[in-house]
């Protein structure tokens, strides 16, 4: 049988980031300020050490490639997908939809936890470790139509989805566009579009003070999306020639989203945090994965009908209240957690499973 894993990396492209990491140069900044003005020099310094001479890509890749892989839609939009199937044919079936600036990684931790179910999981076009897709690049909604078709293609007409940020859009285009296939929604945000695209005026004061934070947030840490959505290909050039500037990127929103207290290495190990960084230098996806930001358009103006559950965590981005959220979903369940980030299935992969499996009982 045909293997449809990611290629291994050819090694020249490994000795290639090597070198390029041995011959880093410190970029001088104004001393004093840690991570206050994005990414701490010191600490990326010691990192970049570490992935020059110490972390072994080729661990990682193994375990990566020995993931069940399948690849769909070879006669329209390709889709390359871990597939995970339960010992009872009769499971639910769930879609796991990932986002930025993660992948498919993003749920290594949860996969055991939901074992009894059908799991399917893509890696979204343009993102690490997915199928090639010629022409420009795609939305979330195309990414929808895509995931759609790989999951008649797999034999599943009707299942749960549950997404978090970028997968957050894709899944409301999904459960928009084909209402008959989505039998539940379990969410961990509300797309940030919903209200940068001009909320509703009969807000409640809930409401208006997250749309006010939503708006500080905007202004004070969403550069990273402005210039994604804008100016996309001259960021492209920056970070994809240098393994340092795409290290800086990630990293950067790996501490901030996350439940860290300050210290990324209480989430993340340095091998994990160098797997989620490598896999966007390896595969040059760090170009790419900003498609869903610039060919964003307006999502769905109706209210969703698919069930949904929503699990929150408290130092996700910008966390909407519940009668925001059931303005455009059919909100069935709720559940606010004490700790977590954006990165749930990763932070907190109990809660997070346990979210998916109330959705499961909502289909």
């Amino acid at each position: 049988m045909a293997s449809h894993a990611p290629v291994a990396v050819e090694q020249p492209v490994l000795d290639d980031l090597r070198a390029r990491l041995r011959a880093y140069r410190r970029v001088a900044v104004p001393p004093g300020f840690g991570w206050e003005r994005g990414v701490d020099a010191d600490y990326l310094a010691e990192l970049i050490t570490y992935w020059a001479e110490a972390y072994d890509w080729r661990e990682h890749e193994a375990r990566i490639r020995d993931l069940p892989w399948v690849l769909t839609g070879t006669g329209g939009t390709p889709v390359r997908a871990v597939h995970l199937r339960a010992p009872d044919a009769d499971a639910t079936p769930v879609l796991l939809l990932h986002g930025w600036p993660d992948s498919i990684l993003r749920f290594e931790k949860v996969l055991p936890l939901l074992s009894d179910l059908h799991l399917v999981v893509p890696a979204l076009p343009g993102f690490p470790f997915a199928a090639t897709v010629a022409g420009r690049g795609l939305s979330a909604a195309a990414m929808a139509e895509a995931v759609a078709g790989a999951m008649a293609e797999l034999g599943y007409d009707r299942y749960v989805v549950s997404a978090g940020d970028v997968g957050c859009d894709v899944a409301e285009a999904l459960a928009a566009a084909h209402p008959e296939r989505v039998a539940a929604l379990h969410l961990t945000d509300v797309s940030q579009f919903h209200f940068l695209a001009g909320p509703p005026q009969d807000l409640s004061e809930a409401e208006r003070a997250y749309v006010r934070y939503g708006h500080h947030w905007q202004a004070t840490e969403g550069g990273y999306m402005h210039e994604q959505s804008t100016k996309p290909h001259t960021l492209a050039v920056g970070l994809g020639d240098s393994p340092a500037g795409t290290a800086a990127w990630i990293l950067e929103k790996l501490r901030t989203w996350t439940d860290c207290g300050g210290d990324v290495e209480s989430v993340f190990t340095r091998d994990e945090l160098l797997t989620w960084i490598t896999a966007y230098w390896v595969s040059g996806a760090i170009g790419t994965s900003f498609s869903p930001y610039v060919e964003a358009a307006p999502g769905p103006t109706g209210r969703i009908t698919a069930p949904a559950a929503f699990t929150i965590f408290p130092k996700d981005l910008v966390n909407a209240p519940r009668e925001f959220a059931a303005r455009f979903f059919d909100v069935r369940s709720w559940t606010e957690h004490t700790a977590g980030g954006h990165f749930a299935a990763w932070e907190r992969p109990s809660d997070f499973a346990a979210g998916v499996r109330t959705a499961v009982d909502l289909a």
